[in-house]
């Protein structure tokens, strides 16, 4: 399947990008990519592609790490990408818990519309966003974004918990195969 070149790609981190816990990435040692990921960042760069991540990061609400230690699991994903770390062009985080009613934690779409403010990018159905649990698939609907799920992560725990409400979603078997039919 190939897709239209988007001028926006938002990403979800864990489960996406570098590899998901059920305990919470809590440190840079627990952060590790998910195999072909960082190679899917350069090429989105290499395509000219503005690439921004929409994270939930309860963790840091439940006392589990810290600011500190989310600045340098993404440190840590820059030095990575080297000389194509401008390849991410904002990060949004939402530290709060699930019960604290807040805008930005998904399926509320406050981090979208800080990275649409951000990078003065319109939500519109030419923005994918990539996830894989299906608070992100509603985050994008609720945008007006392309939702696009991957089988990383939790995606297949996804699709099989709401396969009748994703049978329209674009689903991948990873972040590369998507940068790949978009690419």
């Amino acid at each position: 399947m190939e897709l239209a070149k988007p001028q926006l790609v938002i990403l979800d981190r864990d489960g996406v990008i570098n590899e998901d816990s059920d305990d919470y990435i809590k440190s840079v040692d627990e952060w590790q990519p998910i195999a072909g990921s960082i190679e899917a960042l350069k090429k989105l760069k290499q395509n000219e592609i503005k690439v921004a991540i929409a994270t939930n990061q309860s963790g840091i609400a439940r006392g589990l790490f810290d600011l500190f230690d989310l600045h340098q699991m993404h440190q840590k994903l820059y030095q990575l990408l080297a000389e194509d770390a401008d390849a991410i062009c904002h990060i949004a985080c939402c530290p709060h818990a699930p019960d604290d009613q807040c805008d930005c934690r998904k399926p509320g779409i406050g981090m979208l519309q800080e990275i649409s403010q951000k990078l003065n990018i319109a939500l519109t159905p030419e923005v994918y966003f990539v996830g894989d649990s299906f608070k992100d698939v509603q985050a994008a609907l609720r945008a007006n974004c392309t939702p696009v799920l991957v089988k990383t992560g939790k995606g297949l725990k996804t699709l099989a918990q709401h396969q009748h409400e994703l049978a329209k979603i674009m689903v991948f078997d990873s972040l590369q195969q998507f940068v790949e039919s978009i690419v």
